[in-house]
Formats: structure tokens, sequence, C-alpha cells
């Protein structure tokens, strides 16, 4: 993904209108948090992502024992040989990496750190930059996300939202919004993995769609079922869910309750 131009901050809380389930906006309009006019650092956001996937990454590596289960005897130098190690009462090589069967040269160790550290200034920065993001339409569109002409991002809906229990409610509402489009792009795009991913639980690839915010858990559960579409609660919202495999920007819909939490988990004011 080509990289926009860098956003500068612009120093002040921007303010969007709240828009209706109708998918109208309305006269009331509500102030930002001062995150979503940081400067967007994409290389931060990354960094910040990758930490927390390798977090998640489980350690492997061989038995310390794999190709030395062998009885095994050396002849001895001056017998015009080579040194390898020979199976009793044999001339076929064993033990050696250079063997059949032999030990590997330099296999994988469960001891290996895999997690990256990242400061934690650093962190609470590239969330914000995550959240600055999600308000630039241009950025959104380089993601690939569809986004309809002359949408303000991001969308802060109204707190009925959060109510929405079925999976045709929540249809409804994204066709009223003019966000179907980028759910089915989600639906469409999903492909099967090869190879022995299937037989592992993780043989499908979906594109991520549009991710629903809200106050508290278990709300907004109409959602759920549609492609590439996520619900998490802004006390649990992480950079990577805003900037899915560390590309920022993803297209994101606030309820009123929820900005207002993540205002609160920000230690701003309510405005």
């Amino acid at each position: 993904m080509s990289d926009p131009a860098p956003v500068a901050p612009a120093g002040h809380h921007h303010r969007v209108h709240v828009v209706g389930l109708d998918g109208k906006a309305s006269s009331h309009q509500v102030t930002l948090p001062l995150a979503f006019s940081q400067t967007v650092r994409p290389d931060l956001i990354r960094r910040a992502v990758v930490a927390t996937q390798s977090h998640r990454r489980q350690p492997y590596g061989t038995t310390p024992t794999a190709g030395l289960r062998h009885s095994t005897q050396w002849s001895g130098k001056g017998k015009g040989v080579a040194r390898t190690p020979r199976l009793m009462d044999s001339m076929r090589g064993a033990q050696a990496p250079n063997t059949v069967g032999g030990r590997p040269a330099h296999p994988p160790r469960v001891d290996r750190i895999w997690t990256k550290k990242i400061n934690r200034k650093e962190a609470r920065l590239a969330f914000a930059s995550a959240l600055a993001a999600t308000r630039e339409a241009t950025w959104v569109s380089a993601r690939g996300h569809t986004v309809p002409d002359g949408l303000h991002l991001p969308l802060v809906l109204e707190d009925p939202l959060e109510k929405v229990a079925t999976t045709a409610e929540a249809r409804a509402l994204l066709e009223r919004l003019q966000l179907w489009d980028d759910v089915t792009r989600a639906r469409e795009g999903t492909t099967l993995k090869s190879g022995r991913a299937r037989r592992r639980g993780r043989g499908r690839r979906v594109p991520r769609s549009v991710l629903v915010v809200t106050s508290q858990p278990n709300r907004a559960l109409g959602f759920r079922n549609l492609s590439g579409v996520e619900v998490v609660p802004a006390q649990r919202l992480a950079t990577e869910d805003l900037a899915p495999g560390g590309d920022p920007a993803r297209l994101t819909i606030f309820s009123h309750a929820g900005l207002e939490s993540l205002r609160t988990r920000l230690g701003e004011a309510s405005a």
C-alpha cells in the first residue's frame, strides 16, 4: 500500500456530526478526542502491531535428542574412511548432520525469545496515530476500503447502534450508511489457504472490513456475523484493531457512548 502524504497535527479538537440510524447527519456535533489530531506515523503503527503480534507467537523447537537415538561407533583415524559415526557393526552413517536421519545442524530452539518490546510512550503514540488515521478518507481508501464520496470520518452514530441485535438490522444500517459495498468486498475477497493451514483451523483468509466500537462488551451483536466486520469495546480497543497487519486507517464506526468511553480511557474530560 502506498502511503499518502503525512497529515500534520491540527493542534485542536475536531468536531463531527452525530449520524442517526437513518443514515442522515443530525445537527448535534461532538468533539473528538485530541488523539484524532495527531500526526499519522505509519512506521510507529507498524512497530506497535508487530510487537503485539510477537507476543502471540508460540515458541517451537526440535526434541533435544532428535537424531541422536542410535548406538554408534567410530573406527578412528587412519582407516581411509570418513570420520562420520557409524551404526554398530555397520558402515551406515548416523548422528552426524550430513547423514540421513542424523541430528539437525542448527535446529530451532524453544528457548528462543520471539517477543519484541516497545516503549510505553511509543505504544501510546502509535495508538493515537492509528486513531488519527481513521479520520482521513484518503488513508482509508488507500488501505483498500470502499468509501462513498463525501463521507466524513470517523462515523459517530447514535447510541441505539449498540442495540442492533440481528444481522438483518446490521445490514440495513450499513446499506443506509452506504458502507455495505465494503462488506461485500470482504466477502468476495475471502480465500481458502492451501496446505496444512486448513487442518489447523486457520484455512480461511477474510479481508478486514468495518470496525464497530461500542461502550461495553456484548453490544451491537448483529454485526458479528458479517464478513470482515468486528465489534470491539472502547476499553479493549487496540492499535492492531485500528490498523490490522500494521496498515493504518481502518474504516471505523463509533457509537456516541463508545466515543465517550474512549475519551475517558484517554484521560480527557467530557466535551
